[in-house]
């Protein structure tokens, strides 16, 4: 079965119209109480009450604030007045949010893992609160875009991953200006803001140097940033970002480089850079490894801790998991496993080979989230070393439940599944001893994501418990007394960024920037930090994605289905109208195993209609369950199209996105080029990396080469039958298509290659098939000279194969005329 790509929904965009008028002054001190007192009246009491701080417009009017002192004909007759400072609240909390990526409810140790090792979320938990009924929009981006506004995915613009927009108001994955984050409404109040580790909110046609930099993270009120913009990468050799540019890995592989050690020094190095010049400044830290996503990259003295852990299989697991759970107190007494998936056979019913392959794919995935649970542990060891611990309001969430993209038999590249390209089981067994490794690109078995979202239906990207019930881990030993208690009241990932204004005493602006801003959507739940029963003031919370669909309220859900998941087939009409819809009475069935949809028609009925109103109010319209249509829909970009792209070595690397699209096109490279009397050597232009791409290069026997890697199955060469001689120099490789790509299957348009030197001839051959859709998903871009990440080919795997010996000028790519082929789109209803 072909392997579903993650993709969210859109978030309805709020607009506020009430403005703040006060002036910024109001709300810092260092001014006199007459002053202040004056201004108050002037402001027509927008202050807030007794015990609060109110931040009113959050940045100042047009304009230079009114100076206070006095101004005379020399500096002996005038009286200075210093514009003001932001300044915290003395002993204003510090806020870190971390935030675990495709863990699932089952997962941690504290949450009923009967297997994995997670001590220091554990001991988080336990001098903690845990809350079993939080939930996420069951994908990455737009729960992310939750997480920093409070606003809801679509009212967002999310509604998917930032790879899969659309032209509508909900989808365009651009975070409205009137939907602040929750960086832009604390640091103009004195907090700090840093963001480390996975981004994914900035759209992937503007994931470049040439891009406008309002939707990456310092464009959104961070102060420092260091990590990677897009939705994975490869932790061996990550594509990372250093506030607004790119720089390579500080070490390799061979030399003990990973990014979640990496990431997290950065995390201490950007705290202790704050507290070391100003100890009081308190800050925001927004910490995301990326972890637990694919690829499951973890060292393998990890891996062999694990050894022989989960033979026993997900149906042992799936038990052991519940049993723990309600002896926790997680799931109430009674809960009963949800229905098995029809796409998870028995364990009991695989063969021997199967339970190896599986078994140990979830032997590195558990090594994985142990070594990011360690790594957690550095970071909060590290705060309370420095004496921060006990006044850091520490949110632990996941941005969805497990995933089942790894497909039913795991993958050891997910780049096969982006290409829709079948994940075998001989194919997996290849690589097995690999897994994890910088050789692979892996994921585990759905038959995983089922039993790490226990007790719940389904997984990341529907909308059944399994996609959104998350877990949720709040620390803060100096806000509350509770230690190691469970909430049970119903939270949304919109509710984090009201909870914490709520918790640091800060109304929600009206203006950031100059930009009025759209009221919260979510609530504070900061009440049940000290009241275990707190009733919560909130409306029936809607959910969708990619197509599928559910609402909740008091206790009750109704939920449908995307048609013919995984196949990411459009939504109809027809579908929208008649698809038959579940209902559950959690009160009475906290695991959503039994549907109730005939015994209460009417109840069902309200819940469906009541979804399509949240939809109207939301920005939920279109519903658009298609996949493949939504990754290669052609975005706006920053230039007009064009049928020849230059590119200049000593440059940066230029993301796939906005690379010269040569996919399934006749097209052709020609770099210019001056070779040295003793020959060249190295990589003229590259895009890709070791799990797909191709690249044109002068190999160690100075002979030109084209290869094309082939979703790292397969690596098609055509290499010249003579040296490269020296001289000014034209070399070039044409792609001449022969026939069409089979999206189906994962087969990318095959074609024949010829190679040039100065118009020569000297060499050619065949390409049978080459990557239909994508290249990479870790930033594995367009170089030149230099294959900037991972190698592309075999032939220099281990270096990027910088070019020596001579000089590019410049690599012209040029595509002619030749359109790019896609999918055909449904027919309009």
């Amino acid at each position: 079965m072909r392997r579903k790509m993650e993709v969210g929904l859109y978030v309805s965009l709020g607009v506020m119209l009430g403005l703040g008028i006060a002036t910024y002054r109001n709300f810092l001190p260092g001014h006199a109480a007459a002053a202040q007192e004056k201004e108050k009246k002037e402001a027509g009491g927008i202050f807030s009450p007794p015990g609060t701080t109110d931040t009113g417009p959050v940045t100042p009017p047009p304009g230079e604030p009114p100076f206070k002192g006095k101004i005379g004909r020399t500096v002996s007759e005038s009286i200075p007045d210093w514009p003001p400072q932001a300044t915290a609240p003395k002993g204003a909390p510090n806020v870190l949010y971390i935030v675990l990526d495709d863990v699932g409810f089952a997962a941690l140790g504290c949450y009923g893992s009967p297997v994995c090792k997670t001590p220091h979320m554990d001991k988080l938990a336990n001098n903690g609160l845990r809350y079993n009924n939080f939930h996420t929009t069951a994908l990455c981006s737009p729960s992310r875009s939750c997480f920093l506004t409070g606003r809801n995915h679509h009212s967002n613009a999310m509604a998917a991953i930032t790879e899969m927009s659309t032209g509508y108001p909900g989808y365009n994955c651009r975070v409205p200006l009137a939907h602040g984050l929750l960086s832009e409404m604390l640091t103009p109040f004195g907090w700090a803001a840093f963001a480390i580790g996975k981004w994914h909110l900035t759209p992937a046609e503007d994931m470049s140097l040439g891009a406008n930099r309002k939707w990456w993270p310092l464009g959104r009120g961070f102060d420092r940033y260091y990590g990677f913009l897009g939705g994975d990468t490869d932790q061996w050799y990550p594509w990372l970002t250093y506030d607004n540019h790119f720089i390579k890995p500080p070490k390799t592989p061979e030399e003990g480089y990973h990014n979640v050690p990496d990431l997290t020094d950065k995390a201490k190095e950007f705290i202790a850079d704050l507290k070391q010049v100003a100890p009081d400044r308190p800050f925001f830290l927004y910490y995301c490894p990326g972890a637990c996503h694919a690829p499951h990259h973890v060292p393998q003295d990890w891996i062999a801790k694990y050894k022989g852990a989960f033979d026993a299989g997900w149906d042992d697991y799936r038990e052991k998991a519940l049993a723990n759970q309600i002896k926790m107190g997680i799931c109430p007494p009674g809960t009963k496993l949800s229905p098995r998936d029809e796409f998870v056979p028995e364990w009991a019913k695989l063969t021997k080979q199967e339970k190896e392959l599986y078994a140990h794919q979830m032997e590195v995935y558990a090594a994985y989230l142990s070594y990011v649970d360690h790594y957690v542990g550095e970071l909060v060891a590290f705060l309370e070393e420095i004496g921060q611990l006990d006044n850091t309001l520490i949110i632990t969430v996941s941005d969805n439940g497990a995933s089942s993209e790894g497909g039913p038999n795991g993958s050891f590249s997910e780049m096969l599944f982006l290409n829709n390209v079948p994940q075998t089981i001989d194919l997996n067994l290849k690589h097995l001893k690999e897994w994890g490794g910088p050789s692979t690109y892996c994921h585990y078995s759905w038959g995983w994501a089922f039993a790490t979202n226990t007790p719940f239906r389904k997984w990341k990207q529907i909308v059944a418990r399994g996609g959104t019930s998350d877990l949720c881990i709040v620390h803060w030993p100096k806000g509350f007394k509770a230690k190691g208690e469970i909430r049970h009241q119903f939270i949304h990932a919109i509710d984090l960024v009201p909870t914490t204004l709520d918790v640091l005493k800060l109304k929600m602006p009206s203006s950031i920037n100059g930009a009025a801003q759209a009221p919260i959507e979510g609530v504070s739940f900061a009440k049940t930090f000290d009241d275990p029963k707190a009733p919560l003031p909130r409306e029936a919370q809607y959910f969708e994605m990619l197509g599928s669909r559910s609402i909740q309220l008091d206790g009750w859900r109704a939920h449908v289905g995307a048609p013919n998941w995984p196949s990411g087939e459009p939504t109809t009409a027809e579908y929208m109208d008649k698809a038959p819809w579940m209902l559950f009475n959690l009160n009475e069935d906290f695991s959503e195993a039994d549907d109730v949809a005939a015994k209460y028609p009417a109840k069902l009925e309200q819940l469906k209609q009541l979804w399509f109103m949240q939809a109207s109010k939301y920005k939920v319209f279109p519903v658009d369950s298609s996949l493949q249509l939504r990754l290669i829909t052609p975005r706006p970009q920053m230039s007009a199209p064009r049928d020849k792209y230059v590119y200049y070595p000593g440059t940066g690397e230029v993301d796939g996105s906005n690379a010269a699209d040569v996919r399934n096109r006749s097209h052709s490279i020609t770099a210019d080029v001056e070779i040295g009397k003793e020959g060249a050597q190295g990589v003229l232009l590259a895009n890709g990396g070791t799990f797909g791409g191709f690249s044109l290069f002068i190999n160690k026997d100075q002979k030109l080469q084209y290869s094309h890697n082939y979703v790292a199955i397969q690596e098609y060469k055509v290499i010249s039958k003579e040296n490269v001689p020296a001289g000014k120099l034209s070399l070039r490789m044409e792609f001449k298509k022969t026939g069409p790509p089979d999206f189906k299957i994962g087969k990318g348009a095959p074609g024949t290659v010829t190679l040039y030197v100065n118009d020569k001839v000297v060499g050619a051959g065949e390409i049978p098939v080459t990557c239909p859709i994508g290249y990479s998903l870790s930033g594995d871009g367009l170089s030149v000279g230099r294959d900037t990440l991972s190698a592309v080919s075999l032939d220099y795997m281990g270096s990027n194969f910088p070019f020596t010996g001579g000089v590019i000028r410049r690599v012209i790519v040029d595509i002619g005329n030749d359109q790019h082929p896609t999918p055909k789109p449904p027919d309009r209803d």
